[in-house]
């Protein structure tokens, strides 16, 4: 995987030309070489096993689409956003540990600076969507200065959203933190660590954006890679800067915040370091011109990155009234929910990975005027997906209590993480699908449908189902199996609006429009 996205990097538009059918082709010959050439030593001793083995991988294969070189593409395109969310997941995880040493009140002034943070990554995701569903289009059209002139608008809208949330938050955080009801000390720390944050998230807007720039391009592993150099040197900063080892000034929080923001320049740094030596002429080789060529096209990326943020405001207000029915439950319960969350944002991380494939797959496919393409690599992300959720699930179920182990000592917490984590296994299938199936819409520029399919799961089903379960004192699984309603309803609501081809008919039209002006 790494040669060919090596080979690929310099460039920048040799994917442009690639059939989605060819593309890839070298990636996976380590599975053909096993079931059409095993070597004498692992090949299993006896013919009918040997046959049984073949067998067996090769019905996987052909069931998750690895067979196909279509399947390849999304999984060498999947890979890397899935190693790039494991290194974002670890850096929490981290920060989280290394702050709880500080104290109980340093823990709360990041929870709540991180929470309002929060609020500037959902507008930022949604915004690096729509680049990604207005690029890919361009770049399937054949349209590189176009790709370009909407990679520059993101850009532009990233930056300015960025800002402007940072603006209402910090012009009066006292204020803000106040209506949380935090405690003046807790918000004495909580302050200065939010500038640092609020700071960095006018870097994420750029480095954010270029990322999702590159993956319109297909290309997946440059950003991994930066990823991994960014988390380098953001955990490294945090154990100087946190704890003053080496003669650094021990900062405590505040010197997580400065490890933040001066890793952040560094990502944008590598960033743009990439773009820059893009052939120029590239689709995602920015130069000055195409900022002026980006006016037209800012408000279509308004447009579609609106509903994105209108879906992270549905969910995380439904998290919120979820949260206050598991309050019913007493302490164990929320510490459950708390432990079972960070859990579930590793579970997230395959769908995530899938439906990033998807939306780079469709939108080239509808850029070229193949909605039938577009549509087969939808289903076939979801395919692949399916299979690899019912092989988490099954790990996950199965290691229920060592994994939550992982997270805690407490013997109750540990004893209601035991059915979350079974619910949260039966959940994966229809998690990892919709997921993928939500990508494939955005990559059509369709973010409407995954807002209406969150809306459905998460109010007319989990949270009506968890009040209803807690108003009548039933066990607490129940609550947990809310989830089961939420992300059916979303898989299903996704399934038939993708089956439909609204979403085909809508990127057709807008591509050639495109194309037309």
């Amino acid at each position: 995987m790494a040669g060919s996205s090596a080979a690929h990097a310099p460039g920048g538009s040799s994917a442009d030309s690639v059939d989605p059918d060819d593309a890839g082709a070298g990636d996976f010959d380590l599975i053909d070489s096993v079931t059409e050439a095993p070597d004498a030593e692992v090949a299993p001793a006896l013919p009918s096993a040997g046959l049984a083995a073949a067998a067996t991988i090769r019905f996987l294969r052909s069931v998750s689409g690895v067979a196909h070189a279509g399947g390849r593409e999304i999984w060498r395109l999947a890979l890397p956003i899935m190693l790039s969310q494991v290194l974002v997941s670890l850096v929490g995880l981290v920060d989280i540990a290394m702050v709880g040493r500080l104290g109980a009140i340093d823990v709360a002034a990041v929870g709540y600076a991180t929470q309002l943070y929060f609020m500037s990554q959902s507008a930022l995701f949604a915004v690096g969507f729509a680049c990604v569903a207005l690029m890919a289009q361009a770049i399937g059209g054949g349209d590189r200065a176009r790709a370009r002139a909407a990679l520059a608008a993101s850009l532009a809208v990233a930056v300015l959203t960025a800002g402007v949330v940072a603006a209402v938050v910090l012009v009066a955080p006292r204020a803000v933190l106040d209506w949380l009801n935090a405690s003046a000390e807790v918000a004495e720390l909580t302050i200065p660590y939010m500038r640092l944050l609020f700071v960095s998230s006018l870097l994420l807007a750029v480095s954010l954006t270029l990322e999702h720039g590159l993956r319109a391009d297909r290309d997946t592993a440059t950003p991994m890679r930066i990823a991994f150099l960014v988390t380098v040197v953001k955990v490294a900063l945090n154990v100087l800067l946190i704890f003053g080892v080496a003669g650094a000034p021990r900062l405590g929080i505040v010197g997580a915040g400065v490890a933040t923001v001066v890793s952040q320049v560094v990502a944008v740094v590598l960033f743009v370091w990439v773009i820059r030596h893009r052939d120029e002429g590239g689709a995602v080789a920015l130069r000055s011109s195409d900022f002026a060529a980006a006016r037209g096209l800012l408000w279509d990326v308004i447009k579609v990155a609106m509903p994105g943020v209108g879906e992270r405001v549905v969910l995380n207000l439904a998290l919120l009234g979820y949260f206050a029915v598991l309050g019913a439950y007493g302490t164990v319960a929320i510490a459950a929910y708390t432990v079972g969350v960070r859990i579930l944002a590793f579970s997230w991380i395959p769908g995530t990975g899938f439906g990033a494939a998807a939306a780079t797959l469709v939108g080239q496919s509808l850029g070229a005027g193949d909605g039938d393409g577009a549509e087969r690599t939808g289903w076939m992300a979801a395919r692949i997906a399916l299979v690899a959720a019912v092989v988490l699930g099954f790990v996950g179920g199965v290691a229920r209590e060592p994994l939550a182990r992982l997270f805690t000592s407490d013997a109750a917490t540990i004893d209601a993480l035991g059915p979350f984590m079974l619910i949260l296994a039966l959940a994966q299938p229809m998690m990892q699908v919709h997921f993928t199936l939500g990508g494939a819409h955005r990559g059509a520029g369709d973010t409407w449908t995954p807002l209406l399919a969150a809306a459905a799961g998460n109010w007319a089903f989990r949270v009506p189902v968890a009040t209803f379960v807690a108003a009548h004192q039933m066990p607490l699984i129940w609550v947990w199996s809310a989830l089961l309603f939420d992300h059916g309803a979303r898989v299903v609501w996704l399934a038939i609006a993708f089956r439909g081809g609204r979403w085909k008919r809508k990127g057709l039209r807008s591509s050639r429009t495109a194309r037309r002006g």
